[in-house]
């Protein structure tokens, strides 16, 4: 149901197109002052392919991004669990800068790491991976200004549109998204294809 004053979505998932059977739920992990576009960008993206995208943040309630634009109902870190999903997107900004001093929240990532599901993240996004020891003999990008971090960590930072390491999907800004997500979509098709043919 939207809501009448503001004609946004009450829920925090978007609908899927009903055309699409549901592939699976996708977390997105954020906070406050995320970058607009690193959120929006993947957020349809899932969701356009038939995932089900459940935003988590440290409180829920509302997100408002750096930009201004809003969404209006999120859900509670304390009420998210890692085993419900099938990924984990984390979007930069200033959000990870939040997101890193949760132990609530470095949990939650290192529980999908630990599980061997995909993580993306971008910009700023792989500060969390740096607090929360995942870095260390990984292949990483990011933003410019985290390579640093990247490498005192004990990872590897290349300039490169797009990283795929393990579990880890890197990218570096808004304008590399098109090629992280392709990369992402590849590699849950190829997961829910290997699954289907694993229960014939």
């Amino acid at each position: 149901m939207a809501d009448a004053a503001t004609d946004r979505p009450a829920d925090n998932r978007a609908a899927v197109p009903p055309a699409v059977p549901s592939k699976g739920r996708i977390a997105v992990l954020t906070a406050d002052v995320v970058e607009d576009v690193e959120f929006f960008y993947p957020y349809y993206r899932f969701t356009e392919a038939g995932y089900e995208v459940e935003v988590i943040t440290p409180s829920g309630g509302e997100l408002t991004a750096a930009r201004g634009m809003k969404l209006q109902q999120t859900t509670a870190l304390s009420a998210a669990d890692p085993a419900d999903y099938l990924m984990l997107y984390v979007p930069g900004g200033h959000a990870p800068l939040e997101l890193r001093e949760l132990p609530a929240a470095l949990d939650f990532v290192r529980a999908f790491a630990t599980a061997g599901k995909p993580v993306g993240l971008v910009c700023h996004g792989p500060q969390v991976l740096v607090s929360a020891g995942l870095a260390e003999g990984r292949r990483l990008t990011s933003w410019y200004g985290v390579a640093e971090e990247v490498t005192a960590a004990g990872g590897t930072w290349v300039d490169e549109a797009v990283v795929h390491d393990g579990p880890f999907f890197t990218a570096r800004k808004p304008g590399d998204l098109p090629a992280e997500m392709h990369a992402i979509m590849e590699h849950l098709s190829r997961v829910t294809r290997t699954a289907g043919a694993g229960n014939a």
